[in-house]
């Protein structure tokens, strides 16, 4: 690490989360850094880089058996969030590396991602890419799965669960919001939706997922934390303004 740098590991109360940090009274970070502290227990780690008072970027990761990832990851680490305010110092592969040695550490198989194009709510595959993963799944709503496993790990790859649509056709009737507190926006994302759904005249049904195991067998989606479906159709899977909410509900 270079010399002015400081890691800050699971002290969320103490240094603060980075997301929302600017709002630290808004429900959705006091939820956020409970949910955090929560996970503690079953090995999750919420990891800053600090350069003085600023905060560099973060990661937070959890073991595949305990993780708020709809993905099979036994005996990988998995990484929920990567998210680097400063570019061009190389934060966010020192970021994955420092995950990387904590696999190493705790003797587990490499570490794990999911990925998609197509929103800025998923980590960007190039910086994994870059960093010697590889995909090893591609899945609905163009999300994907890298992995990186460690040579001498003998295992098979993550993968996905398989039964999508029935996931989705447990909720074909009215509106739906299976939502967690993993993340402090979705508070935000929760309560636009009920605006767009009470404008919409729509009576919104709301599921707040509690265990993985939970998330494991009713998320419609890869990403697990937040999905919202409508007769049927996901509609959403991260936040929007209430407008756009609206919109989906009434197109």
């Amino acid at each position: 690490m270079e010399p002015g740098l400081e890691i800050i590991r699971n002290q969320v109360r103490e240094s603060g989360c980075y997301c929302m940090r600017s709002m630290k009274k808004h429900p959705g970070y006091e939820n956020k850094v409970n949910w955090t502290e929560s996970q503690f227990d079953h090995g999750l780690s919420y990891v800053q880089i600090k350069q003085g008072k600023k905060v560099l970027g973060f990661i937070e990761y959890a073991p595949g058996e305990s993780s708020w990832r709809a993905v099979h990851a036994d005996g990988y680490l998995v990484i929920h969030c990567l998210w680097v305010g400063v570019p061009g110092m190389g934060t966010g592969s020192r970021l994955i590396q420092l995950c990387l040695e904590e696999a190493r550490e705790r003797g587990m198989k490499g570490v794990a991602v999911l990925t998609n194009p197509d929103t800025g709510w998923a980590p960007s595959k190039d910086i994994f890419v870059k960093n010697g993963f590889s995909q090893v799944e591609h899945g609905p709503y163009s999300f994907e799965l890298y992995a990186y496993t460690f040579p001498d790990a003998s295992a098979s790859a993550p993968y996905f669960p398989t039964d999508w649509d029935a996931r989705l056709q447990r909720f074909s009737q009215g509106l739906t919001i299976l939502r967690t507190d993993q993340c402090p926006y979705l508070e935000v994302a929760t309560d636009n939706l009920l605006e767009a759904a009470k404008a919409a005249h729509i009576e919104p049904h709301i599921i707040h997922i509690e265990s993985r195991a939970q998330m494991m067998a009713l998320s419609p989606t890869p990403y697990g934390v937040f999905n919202v479906v409508y007769n049927g159709e996901l509609i959403a899977y991260h936040r929007m303004t209430a407008r756009a909410f609206y919109k989906k509900l009434t197109s």
